[in-house]
């Protein structure tokens, strides 16, 4: 049967718009009793750092007192942050990590 309504039809176009997730900085602070060897092995380990990157991170913390090692989503970083945190507790290192917004 043919369109006898006389209308035009009408396409209508919808844009979405996708908001990136927010992201945050993860920061080691540094302190007296954290060895440098254990916060490379996290950076390494945790953070999947070079080794040369890991040590000029730790490096950087051990002489300006804290240095961001990372930027991720918020679940990205609280992730990362609890797992270095439970290493460096199991190991009685007082590791101090904060995590800020970008």
């Amino acid at each position: 049967m043919p369109n006898t309504s006389g209308g035009a039809s009408v396409k209508e176009i919808t844009r979405t718009r996708v908001k990136l997730p927010n992201m945050y900085h993860v920061i080691f602070h540094n302190d007296d009793v954290t060895t440098m060897d254990f916060v490379v092995q996290v950076l390494i380990s945790v953070f999947h750092k070079s080794a040369s990157d890991a040590e000029a991170i730790m490096l950087t913390v051990h002489h300006k007192g804290a240095a961001v090692v990372g930027t991720y989503t918020y679940d990205m970083a609280i992730t990362r942050r609890q797992i270095a945190i439970e290493m460096a507790q199991a190991e009685g290192f007082p590791l101090k990590i904060t995590i800020k917004p970008e």
